[in-house]
């Protein structure tokens, strides 16, 4: 059984980073691919939250890891990176004999079988499918915060640092879901310690 895992949201300002893993059958891989399952960033919005509710339904198992801002600040993103993504791994019932791990990294103290893979989320279909899994579900939280946090316009840059949000951080501040080893937190946090 071979899963494939991804993560979402390295680059953002704002939130935890989010990995997916998935295991799939083979007899589904041909109708995921049909269907249009590549990597999430190549897809809209509409298109993803209609192909993670596939992946989901036809999965063997599919589990979300995250790994909060208070993870990421304290380890480096690629660190936290990985750690997400090691807990969506583990999470898996049942758990998969090997792993293909979107990117050049791999996965410290999984005990399981592991094979990095240089843009995975276009060379793998189980890749694929993880990262618009962990893509969909980031959104959705994104969305539910920006409720909590209406300064950041939150529900559209899904806690990026667009133009608007870093007016937002100027202005307003930095939340406690704001990243402060990122540059644009940290020059704002820096400023409010003075």
């Amino acid at each position: 059984m071979i899963a494939g895992v991804d993560e979402v949201g390295r680059g953002a300002l704002f939130g935890p980073v989010v990995a997916a893993a998935v295991i799939l059958p083979p007899d589904v891989y041909s109708a995921l691919a049909e269907s249009g399952v590549t990597d999430s960033k190549r897809l809209s919005a509409g298109d993803r939250l209609r192909l993670a509710v596939q992946i989901r339904s036809v999965a063997l198992d599919c589990r979300i890891g995250i790994a909060s801002v208070q993870e990421i600040d304290r380890l480096n993103i690629l660190q936290a990176s990985l750690l997400a993504m090691r807990r969506a791994v583990m999470r898996l019932n049942p758990s998969p004999n090997f792993c293909l791990v979107d990117g050049h990294q791999r996965i410290r103290d999984l005990p399981i079988l592991q094979q990095p893979l240089v843009k995975g989320d276009q060379k793998s279909l189980v890749i694929a499918a993880a990262s618009i899994v962990a893509k969909v579900w980031r959104d959705e939280l994104m969305i539910r915060l920006a409720a909590k946090y209406p300064d950041y316009d939150l529900a559209i840059n899904k806690g990026y640092g667009t133009a608007k949000h870093q007016a937002a951080i100027q202005r307003v501040g930095i939340s406690a879901q704001h990243r402060l080893s990122f540059s644009p937190c940290q020059s704002v946090a820096k400023q409010a310690q003075v």
